[in-house]
């Protein structure tokens, strides 16, 4: 396969998910803001997901209506989902004729849905939860088409590679903002509400209940989203996933840099398997999830390098 058609399907599997992660954080954390008795700040959001310096996050940290227009259709906003979409789109042109026409005309809507005019107006006067669920179900649709009609070739295995390597990302952004936000209020630790919308935010909500029957303890979260096989935005399920579809790409014209590459997803699969809460916990959250994100990171610029001849 081209390099530039595996990247194609590697970064339009990337936006999407990403796409997903912020559609659902918006949501949650809007629901949060309608629910709290306390005075609300989506300064964590916009930092975390756009990028915005203190100043900039500020400005924005108490207005909920220019939040949405911001993140889901601000043309300003490199990370909104309106670019986000938009650069989707692109990358799934540029592969048109390696993916089916039904996963084709699939994104179409997602991308009209998101560039429709009606949308800023509706974000701006409507129920924000509905229309945020509309464009929910598209990344769901967009998932569903994928699954049932895609081959299982190099393509798909790029297209699971990105997206199980952004997931894991936001996973770990995701944690590691709602854990520091707990030193400035340690109130949050004890705070039923609190764990329940991050839980809500990565859809692991139904599965926590199941699996603890406690009650809502930060410990009991960490371990759900850093090491539980089970859960699909688990930090380790997302990398044990992003290792099975890498496996996929070996053959003989590539084995030095698969090689390098096994070694560094196979490391960082060993230190997440390897631990536990009480380990991390010794080491310090913050300093492992750093530790973790720079490893994802490392993994995507070695794909960069080695498959995509970005270096």
């Amino acid at each position: 396969m081209l390099s530039r058609v595996a990247a194609s399907f590697y970064w339009l599997s990337r936006y999407i998910e990403r796409s997903d992660g912020i559609l659902r954080m918006l949501k949650i954390n809007y629901a949060s803001s309608q629910d709290t008795i306390q005075e609300f700040t989506w300064e964590p959001v916009v930092r975390l997901f756009a990028g915005l310096d203190d100043e900039e996050a500020q400005k924005l940290e108490n207005d909920t209506r220019a939040v949405l227009k911001y993140m889901v259709t601000g043309k300003t906003n490199p990370n909104s989902i309106w670019n986000i979409i938009t650069h989707a789109r692109e990358n799934a042109r540029s592969v048109q004729e390696h993916i089916t026409k039904d996963l084709w005309q699939c994104l179409n809507e997602y991308y009209h849905a998101v560039k429709d005019s009606r949308l800023e107006r509706a974000l701006q006067r409507e129920d924000p939860i509905g229309i945020l669920d509309v464009l929910i179900k598209q990344v769901m649709l967009y998932y569903g088409t994928v699954e049932i009609t895609m081959e299982r070739g190099e393509g798909r295995s790029f297209m699971n590679i990105g997206k199980y390597l952004e997931r894991a990302i936001q996973s770990v952004d995701i944690l590691d903002m709602k854990f520091v936000s707990i030193n400035d209020n340690p109130d949050l630790l004890t705070d039923t509400s609190y764990w329940k919308h991050l839980l809500l935010s990565l859809g692991g909500y139904e599965l926590y209940l199941k699996s603890y029957r406690e009650g809502f303890e930060a410990e009991n979260v960490l371990e759900q989203v850093v090491l539980n096989n089970d859960f699909p935005r688990s930090v380790i399920y997302s990398v044990n996933n992003i290792q099975r579809y890498f496996d996929r790409l070996k053959n003989d014209n590539n084995l030095e840099n698969f090689r390098e590459m096994s070694f560094q997803i196979g490391r960082l699969q060993s230190r997440i398997k390897y631990n536990s809460v009480r380990s991390i916990r010794q080491e310090g959250l913050h300093t492992f999830l750093t530790q973790i994100r720079s490893e994802l990171y490392g993994i995507g610029n070695a794909m960069n390098e080695y498959y995509f001849a970005n270096s």
